[in-house]
């Protein structure tokens, strides 16, 4: 009996001892709280911008990378041929070529150098030389006309793939490249309006000069008959008799 007070005793100091630390781990501050969650809360703000300035960083590197892309088609090739082909029939014009110097010295040669001097053989070669010149010209002229048509049909498979391509670009740099080449095509068919332009007219001019160049023929020609000395009848003998 003298023990059990002495265990309640000791009990209530136990628990005496237990309840103050207790009461010190259930305090909860929610002002403390409240303060580290908003911390929280930006901090997340903070890394969900940087997340999102870096997602719009890559996005206009991609679009850059886009717009440096080349275009994987290029019409330089064809066209260079075409133009060569049509430089080529240029070359190879009949007699009195696209060249300044060659078509003085030609045509003072076979045009302007008629006299009444010349013989008539000589006249004669001249106006033959005339007449192939403009023969020759007009078989040109046919022939650059018939270069021309050819190339239309290249001209819209090129076209057609050139507008398909600045279409589907990816980016900036493809466009320009498919219209720069597009005006490219454009300027090659300009040429060949020029080149048939010119075919056609040197034709023409040669035509015309050959009429001019008739017309002091046939002075010299009529000034070689009227040098002649006119005709005197004289007598002559027919059969044993004689008459006028």
């Amino acid at each position: 009996m003298r023990r059990f007070p002495i265990v309640l005793g000791m009990a209530g100091l136990f628990l005496i001892s237990i309840v103050p630390a207790h009461a010190q781990w259930a305090v909860f501050d929610s002002a403390n709280f409240g303060e580290n969650v908003l911390q929280a809360a930006r901090a997340l703000q903070q890394i969900d911008n940087q997340i999102t300035s870096l997602a719009n960083q890559a996005q206009m590197l991609v679009n850059q990378a886009k717009n440096l892309a080349t275009l994987p088609l290029s019409t330089l090739t064809t066209l260079q041929s075409t133009i060569a082909q049509t430089t080529s029939l240029l070359n190879q014009a009949q007699n009195i070529a696209y060249s300044v110097t060659a078509v003085e010295q030609q045509y003072q040669q076979a045009y302007t150098s008629i006299s009444s001097s010349m013989s008539d053989s000589a006249l004669f070669s001249q106006a033959q030389t005339r007449w192939q010149n403009a023969v020759g010209g007009f078989e040109d002229a046919l022939k650059m006309q018939a270069q021309a048509v050819g190339n239309i049909s290249s001209d819209s498979a090129s076209m057609s793939q050139l507008v398909s391509a600045s279409q589907s670009s990816a980016g900036a740099l493809q466009a320009a490249q498919a219209g720069n080449q597009l005006l490219a095509l454009q300027s090659r068919q300009l040429s060949d309006v020029i080149a048939v332009l010119s075919a056609n007219g040197r034709a023409t001019q040669l035509q015309q000069a050959r009429e001019a160049a008739a017309e002091a023929e046939g002075q010299a020609q009529y000034q070689h008959f009227s040098q002649h000395d006119s005709y005197t009848p004289t007598a002559i003998t027919m059969f044993g008799s004689s008459g006028n």
